[in-house]
């Protein structure tokens, strides 16, 4: 049997049409005849394509108000018949059924019809697709004679194909189709799993039984968080919410293993806010972050923080990059990577003359972090599964516990500092001053180390600035040695044994300190 396969027909049925058109008709140059069903078939037959209904193709009517309409021995032998079976090829014949050579279908919208605020149980129900998955599985089982094709972002690479190889298509390009569909099939059925198993809002609490993870590989990468070390880069094509599997790169290298693990962090920091911010990255922790009456403030506040670890760091940004901006990032240290939801066209002019800088576009930053987000771990052999750390502090939420009440000015930097510190790994201190980061101390295995670290980052900064803490402080050195450098105001969980004593030391100090009764751990 030869390892191309000249695709003559092919049954096509599609929930997501774009792209269509142009491909039928592609198909159509080709010589190959088309078969359909409802929607798809009206849509073809009114661009003047030819295609066949199936109902003619089987002799059988769509029943059950279009419930069924694949489900036919015709569909499935054509499908699935073994070309280099003998007995398959005359049983065939026999029964006088047509051989299909490809498969063009996706799925009814399942996840979107749950996502969707107003639909009901019934609706949800029956957006569960039954015909397609069937006919996808049996297409992919048999890709030795047989393409499938489940994603419109592949109809170009399948067009090509069939040119390159005069409308035939090969057997290692068929087994990567099918590897997607079973990949498209997986994922389907996960979240339908999912739904049954914990409703619409899963983002609640509820957590499934069971977890199907499908993820599909966009990249692979130079090598991962070292050399020696290989690696790739996957996407969830389900998730809904901002993802760098949708940023674009505009300019630069191509992105590694430690870019994108740092672009996350940046990307998960960007989303808390939505006035111009600012915020400067390495190893996925913040150097320096601020907000600015305009976007080029907002980044020179948050560099001025430490400009010496901000060597080789991520930017990220929450507004289109104008060129005021532009002149200072043009003329900063050496930047690996910088995130925005847009660039200027005179901008991306200047910030491309650094050829190895990369700039990613990701529109949508700006509008700030969905509700109900979920986040997964992977730990050996396993996940953890929480939901998202996205409680919002508010000014009324704060208890003060000291003699001295946090002025409106050390309220607002408290708040700030508070939004910052929660994207520092652990143990963390953040200080601030107005509404930029002056001092950051993070990753200590004890939370003076960290205020020590922060404090001297910081140096005579630290003087009138506030801290936060992003856990309790167990005992009250943590808050002598920021209050003896000139810290006025503290922002922290509380809750602690040592409470007494720590509270003791902010009225020794005459400092502020309130209590938010959150914790914000980032291992």
């Amino acid at each position: 049997m030869s390892d191309r396969i000249t695709i003559k027909r092919a049954l096509v049925s599609v929930s997501n049409k774009d792209g269509l058109i142009d491909f039928a008709r592609a198909l159509s140059d080709f010589g190959v005849e088309i078969i359909s069903t409802g929607g798809t078939l009206a849509v073809l037959k009114k661009e003047g394509i030819q295609a066949v209904s199936v109902s003619t193709f089987t002799g059988a009517p769509e029943i059950l108000s279009g419930r069924v309409k694949t489900l036919h021995p015709k569909v499935h032998a054509g499908i699935l018949a073994r070309r280099d079976n003998e007995d398959d090829q005359a049983e065939l014949q026999h029964q006088e059924y047509k051989l299909i050579d490809m498969v063009v279908v996706n799925l009814y919208p399942f996840e979107q019809t749950v996502a969707d605020a107003d639909s009901t149980d019934k609706d949800i129900i029956e957006n569960i697709d039954i015909g397609g998955p069937t006919m996808i599985r049996a297409g992919a089982k048999n890709f030795d004679g047989v393409a499938v094709v489940t994603d419109p972002g592949d109809y170009a690479a399948v067009l090509d194909e069939m040119k390159k190889n005069e409308g035939a298509l090969d057997m290692n390009f068929r087994r990567q189709l099918a590897a997607r569909a079973f990949a498209l099939t997986n994922r389907y059925d996960g979240a339908i799993s999912a739904y049954f198993a914990g409703g619409k809002d899963t983002g609640a609490g509820e957590f499934p039984e069971r977890m199907n993870l499908s993820l599909t590989r966009m990249a692979s990468l130079r090598y991962g968080e070292n050399p020696h070390q290989k690696a790739s880069f996957y996407y969830d094509p389900g998730f809904a919410g901002p993802t760098l599997a949708n940023a674009q790169v505009l300019s630069g290298k191509e992105l590694s293993y430690n870019n994108y693990s740092d672009l996350d962090a940046c990307l998960d920091m960007l989303l808390d806010f939505k006035e111009p911010f600012a915020c400067v990255l390495k190893h996925a922790n913040p150097c320096g972050a601020a907000i600015g009456e305009t976007l080029a403030d907002a980044y020179r506040d948050a560099l001025a923080s430490d400009p010496l670890s901000a060597f080789g760091s991520i930017i990220g940004l929450n507004r289109k990059v104008d060129m005021a901006t532009a002149a200072l990032l043009h003329n900063t240290h050496f930047v690996e990577c910088i995130l925005a939801p847009g660039f200027d066209d005179d901008v991306l002019a200047l910030l491309k003359k650094k050829k190895t800088r990369r700039l990613l576009v990701l529109p949508g930053i700006e509008i700030g972090r969905p509700g109900g987000e979920m986040v997964t771990k992977f730990v050996r052999g396993g996940a953890l599964y929480q939901t998202a750390d996205d409680i919002e502090t508010l000014e009324s939420s704060l208890k003060t516990v000291t003699r001295r009440e946090p002025t409106p000015d050390e309220i607002k930097s408290l708040l700030f500092a508070w939004k910052i510190v929660k994207h520092t790994k652990s143990n963390a201190i953040v200080l601030v001053k107005g509404t930029a980061t002056v001092g950051i101390g993070m990753g200590q295995t004890s939370r003076v180390d960290a205020a020590e670290l922060a404090v001297k980052r910081a140096g005579d900064r630290a003087k009138g600035a506030v801290l936060a803490s992003d856990a309790f402080f167990p005992m009250p050195d943590g808050v002598e040695v920021p209050t003896s450098a000139g810290v006025t105001a503290i922002i922290q969980p509380g809750g602690s044994k040592g409470d007494p004593e720590v509270i003791a030391a902010a009225d020794k100090a005459n400092a502020a300190m309130v209590f938010t009764g959150v914790r914000h751990f980032k291992h």
